[in-house]
């Protein structure tokens, strides 16, 4: 019984950090940053106050940037555009080019991953595509986008 028990706090704790560190990386590289860091905050609510605490604010960011990156049409051509330039990038890595004339450093360095890391791209791309329509859906055309984000985050509509 015990063991069982922290077996599952083990699994919370792996999970839970994982997205956070997750989340966090993706603030500066491409994916859902703000989503996989409310994730990781999520499940580690269930063992740590801190997180729970946390979680709301994080909640709020999340989804009063979602709501305002789909106010205005060329916001949401940009973020369409760059969720599909992600994803074009992702099959060209996994297709492997040739290493061009001007690359300065060991061939093993052009494109490292194959086809693992070109799938973290393609799936970036396909949550990012996701996400947009989400928002597009639930805060397109809100008079308040902050004001919208708190009434989601608190399960209002």
């Amino acid at each position: 019984m015990k063991s069982k028990k922290m077996m599952r706090r083990l699994a919370i704790e792996i999970a839970g950090w994982t997205l956070v560190v997750v989340g966090l990386a993706a603030l500066v590289l491409p994916g859902p940053g703000l989503l996989a860091l409310f994730a990781g905050l999520a499940v580690l609510s269930q063992q740590y106050e801190w997180a729970e605490r946390r979680l709301r604010p994080v909640e709020v960011m999340a989804l009063k940037s979602a709501a305002e990156g789909v106010q205005t049409w060329p916001r949401i051509i940009a973020s369409c555009t760059a969720a599909i330039a992600i994803g074009v990038v992702g099959v060209i890595w996994g297709i492997g080019l040739d290493v061009p004339g001007w690359w300065p450093i060991a061939d093993k360095w052009w494109l490292p991953g194959g086809w693992a890391t070109a799938g973290t791209l393609i799936a970036s791309s396909l949550m990012a595509l996701g996400f947009i329509v989400y928002s597009y859906k639930r805060f397109h055309g809100v008079d308040d986008p902050e004001a919208a984000a708190e009434r989601a985050a608190r399960g209002e509509r």
